[in-house]
């Protein structure tokens, strides 16, 4: 049965992260803690690191489970929490894999039990592979798409391992020992045998890791290559994962000294040598990832392979393409808006509101738009099916003007159409193609409109809306889940310094103030009185934020007299 991973392997050498402890490290975590228990205490940290290496490019990331089994986990009194620690791993990185949208799989890391095997110690096959066994069937449980049993010294062992996966599924497992400086295990094995016991078991790969450094690894993993290279019909793949040198206690601290140049070079290197699987063990960074991730896509280059679509490289690239229809990883915008861009340097920012289609036509809103842009307006801000009458999708509207016409979009968000859920999943959206300016609304409720019988959600008003956009701008949902990176909304809100009871009214913005909200809008203003006297009441001489006051231009007679005896306000 074919696997992603062989497609993926066949079409050229395949980048794994770098070291997870490391990164655990450097972020305050004790060496004289269980770093796999971080998965259950500290999540958001273990997810963040998930995030780092998929951001530079790596094709495999691995689970933070190298000694969650039941051995290691024994002296932290967490034996009983196999189950539990394995599966949150794989959950934590098939969510950083998703948030990130790149295709890297996810392998269940297995390290060593932490005993040594019979007979030069206590440990019987039997027993290694039932405790090999239930980190398996966890791994598996959460969803693994393949294994990486890693850092193994002892063939043993490594066979106990293998076993106990091949016993539990056919997914592809990475088979990785552990090399001394001369070369051989600390069972004494040489790298041929090595390769010879495991490409009998039919390890999908075979390959070194740890211990050493790239000078002292490669050659171990060139023996293997050539090992098999002699054997007629063999085409086993070979990985190299190296520790980032020898490491050096300075100031209380463990240092790595290699570099992520260096590793470049090291990538190139072993791909030149025929290594087919790559990465970097402790010491090894997201940094080193991305320096590995560029050397692989050149040397693929070169050699007229396809170049991963996860690298910073590939990036680029897209970058200097002229954009398509709906490219998404272009549309999603950077940096400030332009409308947080001219309201802080201080400057008029002019914006003219366009409601959406009553049908399936937005032609003539999209010219009404270019008529706006000839005009000279800085923005177009399109309103949520106002009156709760049905319309077009505002934000389908404000995705045209921007990329038909090229006029930014303040987007009309109302909760009274979408639960709390459903809000966050139109945010997301809008962010991911351009849409950052967000004015949060409650809006009409549907007995206004064409539709009383419909029912109003609104699980949030528009204070919590401001609430929702500043926890995304944080990077979360509304539930404290990561969305990958922090968005860059620009907040406004509403206010109606008309309405009967000011007082109410003032409250309300500084509730919507209070909870993040970056711009003031106003309902159209025709008497400066109106404006001042709202602030008397609200008390201040100005408010806390750039404030876009609304002008409504009277069309006719029948317009003005119409707003006054039939509008409130």
């Amino acid at each position: 049965m074919s696997h992603p991973f062989f497609d993926r392997l066949a079409a050229g050498p395949l980048l794994v992260d770098g070291a997870m402890g490391t990164m655990l490290y450097a972020a305050g975590a004790s060496l004289d803690e269980a770093f796999d228990l971080l998965t259950l205490t500290q999540p958001d940290l273990v997810h963040a690191i998930h995030r780092a290496y998929l951001e530079a490019g790596a094709d495999i990331i691995e689970t933070n489970s190298f000694g969650a089994n039941r051995l290691k986990l024994e002296p932290f009194g967490a034996a009983g929490r196999v189950r539990e620690v394995n599966r949150k791993a794989v959950r934590l990185a098939r969510e950083a894999r998703e948030i990130s949208g790149r295709p890297a799989l996810v392998a269940g890391s297995m390290g060593p039990l932490g005993r040594t095997m019979t007979p030069f110690g206590t440990l019987e096959p039997a027993v290694a592979r039932r405790v090999f066994r239930e980190q398996v069937d966890a791994l598996l449980e959460g969803g693994v798409d393949l294994f990486l049993i890693e850092t193994i010294g002892n063939l043993s062992e490594m066979e106990q391992a293998i076993l106990a996966v091949q016993e539990a599924t056919d997914l592809p497992v990475i088979a990785s020992m552990t090399f001394a400086e001369d070369g051989q295990t600390i069972g004494g094995n040489t790298p041929e045998q090595v390769v010879g016991r495991l490409r009998e078991m039919g390890v999908a790969v075979v390959g070194a890791n740890c211990s050493v450094g790239p000078q002292r690894l490669l050659p171990v993993v060139e023996s293997m290559v050539h090992c098999l290279q002699g054997e007629p019909g063999a085409t086993l793949p070979v990985s190299c994962m190296p520790n980032a040198g020898w490491p050096a206690h300075v100031a209380g601290r463990v240092i790595y000294p290699s570099s992520a140049e260096y590793f470049a070079e090291f990538a190139r290197r072993a791909a030149d040598a025929g290594v087919r699987v790559v990465g970097g063990c402790c010491g090894t960074t997201p940094a080193h990832t991305a320096a590995m991730r560029e050397a692989l896509d050149a040397w693929s280059a070169s050699r007229g392979l396809p170049c991963s679509r996860n690298g910073a490289a590939a990036r680029r690239e897209k970058a200097r393409r002229k954009p398509a229809a709906l490219d998404i990883d272009l549309v999603a915008a950077e940096g400030p808006t332009k409308l947080q861009e001219k309201l802080a340097r201080g400057e008029f920012a002019v914006a003219v509101e366009i409601d959406p289609p009553k049908g399936l036509n937005p032609a003539k809103a999209l010219d009404g738009a270019r008529l706006l842009q000839a005009a000279g307006v800085d923005l177009i801000n399109v309103a949520d099916s106002p009156m709760a009458r049905v319309r077009m999708s505002a934000l389908t509207l404000c995705y045209l003007i921007q990329h038909q016409v090229g006029v930014e979009t303040i987007l009309h968000l109302t909760t009274r159409d979408r639960s709390l859920m459903g809000l966050q999943s139109e945010l997301l959206g809008a962010h991911a193609v351009g849409v950052r300016n967000i004015l949060a609304l409650t809006g009409d409720p549907p007995s206004l409109g064409d539709y009383p019988e419909s029912s109003a959600v609104y699980d949030v008003d528009s204070v919590g809306l401001i609430r929702v956009l500043g926890r995304l701008n944080a990077g979360q949902d509304s539930a404290g889940a990561s969305i990958g990176r922090p968005a860059g909304f620009a907040v406004a809100c509403a206010v109606d310094p008309t309405r009967q009871d000011l007082a109410l009214e003032a409250e309300r913005l500084r509730a919507k103030l209070e909870a993040g909200a970056q711009v003031v809008m106003t309902q159209p203003i025709f008497d400066p009185e109106t404006w001042w006297r709202f602030l008397e009441v609200f008390g201040a001489d100005r408010l806390p934020a750039p404030v876009m006051a609304g002008i409504l231009p009277l069309q006719s007679t029948r317009h003005a007299e119409f707003l006054h005896n039939e509008v409130p306000g």
